[in-house]
């Protein structure tokens, strides 16, 4: 089991999360931490960084902690990605919190917060997960 991780899950190193360079520093069924360097192929046309890197992280936090908590009950999906862009970042480190807002039977509700190495915020975003079974 990799330090700092409550319960085992799975190789989060490959495919997506490889290709935007997103680093666990950790990851409960309660907080999740993740970083990445904004760099030139992560910008859009502008030269910064692009607002669907910002969702699919915000979305990747969400996923990752509500799935711990579901555990061996089931898995998560993803059927809300609400994500607000509110500072340009051109380079740089980020890093991103989630924390649970809801979490029932059905569904759940987890908020991201983005900051940069200043510790501004520069995008928040909520997803809201649906609980599937295992049965």
């Amino acid at each position: 089991m990799k330090e700092g991780f409550a319960v085992e899950i799975p190789d989060l190193t490959g495919g997506f999360v490889a290709l935007l360079g997103l680093k666990f520093e950790e990851a409960t069924a309660d907080h999740v931490v993740i970083s990445w360097q904004v760099r030139p192929e992560l910008h859009q046309p502008f030269g910064i960084q692009h607002g669907g890197v910002y969702c699919s992280v915000v979305e990747t936090a969400a996923s990752v902690g509500g799935a711990l908590w579901l555990a061996d009950r089931g898995t998560v999906v993803g059927v809300s990605n609400q994500t607000d862009f509110l500072r340009p970042v051109r380079e740089g480190e980020l890093t991103a919190v989630g924390t649970p807002v809801h979490r029932g039977r059905s569904q759940q509700l987890w908020q991201v917060e983005i900051t940069d190495a200043d510790e501004r915020l520069v995008a928040r975003g909520q997803v809201r997960l649906q609980n599937l079974s295992r049965d």
